[in-house]
């Protein structure tokens, strides 16, 4: 179900801390509003949604999605933060955030020296759009884990509501690294939804099920309100019959889970992280961006419409005990 509801439509003021908007940032924003009129609002979801972007396989465009939904989003109005939980960095690299060793970052917040007001600068997409960065040190933040108390919710304790409600963000977006490692763990920990991105690809399905059962193991012992929420077809290629192959066995398997937007395989998708940009700001006609942007938008209607759903059930259940209680 799709519902477009709307806590406000009146565009939030920039921060006071956020930096002046670079030209890309300006020229990205303006493309937006252009190329994608029908769409420059989109719905704010009731209450703060945080996801889990994971997937051990490597290669599947994890990254790209994450930065690229994430900055679809802030262009049209909702406010955003990635946490970068991939030592590599390449989600800080394409939202144009500084990540060399002695940089505030994640690595920082796990281990609880730097909280997360700190931790998270803005991007150069947009003044909506906040990143916390990963540097090299977070290579070795598993090996320091291990022995810390409750290693599992280290990251959950860092984006405590009462952190989030000072940045004032609407969708945190968490990038994982391709491993079931700790800091995968801590990531599923700290959010209530995964979204799987899924490459038309021969392989696709090729280790789902031990992150699947992973993700069963979380929710089971240690977050009861996790599950998979979305999951997303990156990379098709529609002039193969593979990729249509695919795609019509993960729809069949996974049903509705499955976003109806596809990520089509775009040379100016994979030619944006090395300028520092996401595809929005590199290309904002491309197919891809204009992909990037359909898959927000229906993660947004979907959470505002789940939500919503939700909220009207709660009324309705407390109107039906309050009338049984006279």
């Amino acid at each position: 179900m799709s519902v477009s509801f709307n806590v406000s439509d009146v565009p939030r003021e920039t921060p006071a801390s956020a930096p002046e908007w670079t030209p890309i940032a300006e020229e990205a924003a303006r493309a937006a509003r252009v190329l994608h009129p029908e769409r420059y609002r989109m719905p704010r979801p009731l209450h703060r949604r945080v996801l889990t972007v994971a997937n051990q396989k490597g290669g599947v465009g994890k990254t790209t999605s994450t930065v690229n939904i994430a900055a679809a989003l802030a262009m049209h109005g909702v406010r955003t933060l990635v946490i970068d939980l991939d030592p590599q960095g390449n989600a800080s690299t394409a939202l144009g955030v500084e990540h060399r060793i002695g940089t505030p970052s994640v690595y920082e917040l796990l281990l609880g020296e730097m909280d997360l007001r700190e931790a998270a600068v803005p991007s150069t997409a947009s003044p909506q759009l906040l990143c916390v960065p990963a540097t090299i040190d977070l290579a070795g933040a598993e090996i320091e884990l291990v022995s810390m108390v409750a290693r599992e919710n280290r990251l959950k304790q860092a984006l405590s509501p009462e952190a989030l409600t000072e940045l004032d963000v609407d969708y945190v977006f968490i990038d994982c690294p391709p491993s079931l490692g700790l800091l995968t763990v801590n990531a599923l920990v700290a959010a209530s939804e995964v979204l799987i991105p899924i490459q038309c690809e021969y392989y696709a399905l090729e280790g789902l099920g031990q992150l699947l059962s992973n993700i069963d193991l979380v929710r089971s012992h240690l977050n009861t309100s996790l599950h998979v929420s979305t999951i997303l077809l990156t990379m098709y290629d529609g002039r193969t019959k593979l990729a249509d192959q695919v795609t019509q066995e993960v729809r069949g398997h996974f049903g509705d889970t499955v976003l109806r937007t596809v990520i089509p395989r775009s040379v100016k998708v994979s030619e944006a992280p090395g300028y520092s940009q996401t595809v929005l700001a590199y290309d904002p006609g491309s197919r891809g961006a204009m992909s990037y942007v359909d898959a927000a938008r229906e993660i947004a209607e979907r959470g505002a419409g789940r939500v919503y759903l939700d909220f009207l059930l709660k009324i309705y259940a407390a109107v039906r005990e309050r009338g049984a209680g006279r």
